[in-house]
């Protein structure tokens, strides 16, 4: 059966969930749960193999991912145990990844950078996954670079950074021959997905938003972050939602943290607006979920997404893809017309 190779910047919470849901479905093989597509390309999600991984932490740095994954600060809820894999998560550098707040959470490696464009060619990775904190914009294009213009592999960004949304990185995979995925995934089933649709609904229905407000709160690192330095976070999740009104509205979004919740993610919704004849709506609601999990169950597909691209030679942004999975995708699409390009592109019908 043919492997993915995947390498992952970032061997945080996010990359845990997915790495311990790797292993799940290699031990569970008659087990589709949470699985939207069995295939991609010729892909299953057993398929997907981690060779090479990037942290700059003490207690991730030099050790194989299968113990890496649980060094705090990472607290996410296990899935299921991984054994040894011979991979070892290699020093990248430290860039703006590591601001004060959230030294107290973790200590920089004193290891010496290596030269990533390097560790992936050796490596064989054909896809590399961007998940370091929010915020991390040097980060965010340094591992671009490195990937797209040093090893000529595909990249997926799985932040808010704009990078497949924006020219400089999208013209350099298209110059490069290799795909581009992002940015910033949506959560397989989180606040954004259900907000959107919320609002769908409520615009097909005939009524009016005048204010939608969504509070997410947990208490891992990413939260903390997001606290501090979430304001691409916010671009992100508010063009989300305001892509599918077609009028303005008062739109806006908030983070906050809870440390005891650790990795258990709470998002409250509220809408208000006004249906026949002016008559008021207010709609509340709330999702409690497994936060990198449930970032896994969508990167996986954008993973595979990118490696069938690239075996298609299909070079520069994948639009449908990202219309689907991404909270700021290069075109925004209403997530019906985005799902139905999804399957053309899978199945060959689209090119991108």
């Amino acid at each position: 059966m043919p492997k993915l190779k995947l390498a992952i910047a970032g061997l945080g919470n996010c990359a845990s969930s997915l790495i311990q849901g790797l292993e799940y479905y290699k031990n569970h093989r008659e087990d589709n749960t949470g699985i939207l597509f069995e295939k991609i390309g010729d892909y299953r999600v057993t398929d997907i193999e981690v060779v090479a991984a990037f942290d700059i932490a003490t207690g991730k740095v030099g050790r194989d991912i299968s113990e890496a994954i649980w060094a705090p600060p990472n607290n996410t809820e296990k899935i299921h145990d991984v054994p040894p894999t011979g991979v070892q998560v290699k020093m990248g550098p430290p860039l703006d990844g590591a601001p004060e707040h959230l030294r107290a959470f973790m200590d920089v490696a004193d290891h010496e950078p290596v030269d990533v464009g390097a560790a992936l060619k050796e490596s064989g990775a054909e896809v590399l996954i961007n998940l370091l904190p929010t915020g991390s914009a040097e980060g965010a294009r340094y591992y671009a670079r490195q990937a797209i213009e040093e090893a000529g592999i595909a990249f997926v960004n799985g932040m808010p950074e704009l990078l497949a949304s924006g020219e400089e990185f999208a013209g350099l995979a298209e110059t490069r021959g290799v795909p581009i995925i992002g940015d910033d995934f949506k959560s397989q089933l989180g606040a954004t997905i259900l907000n959107r649709a919320i609002l769908e609904t409520c615009v097909r229905r005939g009524v009016h938003v005048d204010r939608v407000y969504q509070l997410n709160y947990a208490g891992n690192t990413d939260f903390v972050n997001l606290v501090f330095r979430g304001k691409s976070k916010h671009l992100t999740k508010e063009a989300a939602l305001n892509s599918l009104l077609p009028y303005e509205s008062d739109v806006s979004s908030g983070f906050a943290i809870v440390t005891n919740q650790k990795d258990r993610k709470i998002a409250r919704i509220e809408i208000e607006g006004r249906k026949w004849g002016g008559s008021p709506v207010t709609i509340s609601t709330e999702l409690s979920v497994n936060d990198s999990a449930n970032a896994a169950g969508v990167m996986v597909d954008m993973i595979r997404c990118a490696k069938l691209g690239l075996d298609r030679g299909i070079s520069g942004r994948l639009l449908s893809p990202s219309a689907y999975y991404a909270k700021h995708p290069p075109v925004q699409y209403n997530d019906e017309e985005a799902f139905r390009m999804l399957e053309e592109f899978v199945s060959g019908q689209r090119d991108r």
